[in-house]
């Protein structure tokens, strides 16, 4: 009767399963294949089940350009009423690599320039009596023994 028994060598886990592979689950934002001189990026058309035309308007006056789902089979999604690739209240868009850098430098220079502002300010109330310290710099230290870096 013992001998009637599979041995335990045919019933392992590693020989039901495929080398290599495993179960990776789907993302909620699929990523479409690379196109050359483009950028993608996934544009706002509702919040909180509201939509918000606003913003999509926005986004497409700074050049934003809907991708349609016909172009991107990949992403493995059903098309909106007008064939974009939408998902849970964001659209894919794309933009032209170079348009995509130009805007990144001008908010970088917006955002350049408020700091500078607050500084400015921050400084004007400057007093002698009572200086006013604002160095731009930061330092680690990792907390082995005292005063090691």
């Amino acid at each position: 009767m013992a001998d009637e028994r599979k041995k335990r060598e045919f019933d392992t886990r590693e020989r039901e399963m495929h080398p290599g592979t495993s179960y990776v689950p789907p993302s909620t934002l699929p990523d479409p294949d690379p196109e050359p001189g483009m950028v993608f990026r996934w544009i706002a058309t509702a919040v909180m089940g509201k939509l918000d035309p606003t913003n999509a308007s926005k986004r497409l006056r700074e050049g934003w350009v809907p991708v349609k789902a016909v172009d991107h089979p990949e992403l493995q999604v059903a098309a909106d009423a007008s064939g974009n690739v939408e998902i849970g209240g964001l659209m894919l868009c794309k933009m032209p690599a170079a348009k995509a850098k130009q805007r990144d430098a001008y908010y970088r220079g917006q955002a350049a320039d408020q700091v500078k502002s607050v500084d400015n300010h921050f400084m004007r109330n400057n007093d002698p009596r009572m200086p006013l310290f604002s160095e731009k710099r930061s330092e680690t230290s990792r907390g082995f023994g005292s005063g090691s870096k």
